[in-house]
């Protein structure tokens, strides 16, 4: 699969994922967990939600590679 994750698109994932998981630990929740799936997007910069409507927050150069 080939990365479809930019970097603003990034910078929100970490921050709502960190968001998550402090929610969570501060209500001692394991619903904090879920602030994982973000920040692993994040990380790897591919989001399987994004293939299947074809979206790309990556931004190409001129020449149409990344």
């Amino acid at each position: 699969m080939k990365k479809n994750v930019g970097n603003l698109d990034k910078m929100v994932r970490v921050i709502l994922g960190i968001a998550i998981l402090a929610i969570g630990y501060y209500f001692k929740s394991w619903w904090g967990v879920l602030g994982l799936i973000p920040l692993a997007t994040a990380a790897t910069a591919r989001c399987g939600l994004y293939v299947p409507f074809n979206i790309d927050t990556t931004e190409k150069n001129k020449n149409g590679a990344l």
